[in-house]
């Protein structure tokens, strides 16, 4: 009896997660047409406020250590990179535009940068210097991040692990194990800092990370040669937080092939 309840139970919590998800289109198709649906169990405010406080933790740490925006003449281009690039989010998504967007550089060996929702975006001092970057390929780093998080890409990521979460917590209730509890900063700090991004994901950013830099004035191919240098970097390998990305062949080709697309964009920008 007990673990035929437990069967219907599970189907009815199955049921409730269902009908809990939302799909949404977070973004318009752009040039690229990245036009998939997402479901998501968790609203785009909540997880905003989330990574709100997420970045102002991260932020008052770096500047506790004294890593927080060192190099005056990097930050400034880092933001004037960003500066350019951000009034073109609104051609994927016109809500941006009232995104509290915040950009600042952490001193730290690691080639890394990040976007969280809302417009709360770092770059990693280690990934310019160590890897050279040009102005063009800067803006294809930042294009990538900042397409992660019109596409929300986070929020999915939690909405899908919020469902792993719940159905297993349901079914181990329904035992006399666990309980349902989810600490959503915690997972907004866990999908930045520690999950590496789907390849789907890692391809739609990619894609929309094109454009973005293309419609700024930005040269689109340099997305090429950055992942040329990422991949020099681990011996034909890409870094460790991009281990998950599409292979390195792949991706090349994909980037060409959209950062080919892309450019009667870049040439209208640059007239």
């Amino acid at each position: 009896m007990k673990a035929r309840f437990v069967r219907v139970m599970s189907v009815a919590a199955a049921a409730w997660l269902v009908a809990a998800c939302q799909t949404v289109q977070t973004t318009g198709a752009g040039a690229v047409g990245v036009d998939r649906s997402q479901m998501m169990m968790v609203s785009a405010a909540e997880v905003e406020q989330a990574s709100g406080k997420q970045y102002q933790q991260v932020i008052a740490e770096a500047r506790q250590k004294g890593v927080l925006n060192r190099d005056s003449a990097q930050l400034a281009r880092v933001r004037a990179v960003s500066n350019r690039l951000i009034p073109q989010s609104v051609v994927f998504r016109r809500d941006a535009a009232q995104w509290h967007w915040e950009v600042n550089v952490i001193q730290s060996d690691e080639l890394n940068a990040w976007c969280m929702a809302g417009g709360k975006m770092a770059v990693y001092s280690g990934l310019i210097d160590q890897l050279k970057l040009t102005d063009d390929e800067l803006a294809a780093v930042m294009g990538h991040e900042i397409a992660h998080a019109l596409r929300e890409h986070s929020r999915e990521q939690i909405s899908k692990a919020m469902v792993t979460s719940v159905g297993a917590s349901v079914a181990g209730a329904l035992l006399g194990v666990g309980e349902l509890g989810t600490d959503l900063m915690s997972m907004v700090g866990k999908v930045t800092f520690e999950l590496p991004n789907s390849r789907l994901h890692e391809t739609e950013a990619d894609r929309i990370g094109v454009e973005l830099a293309a419609r700024a004035g930005y040269d689109p191919r340099a997305a090429i040669s950055l992942w040329d240098k990422m991949s020099s970097r681990s011996n034909g390998g890409p870094p460790q937080w991009l281990s998950t990305h599409p292979g390195h062949d792949t991706r090349r080709k994909d980037l060409a092939d959209y950062a080919q697309r892309v450019m009667p964009l870049y040439e209208q920008a640059r007239r």
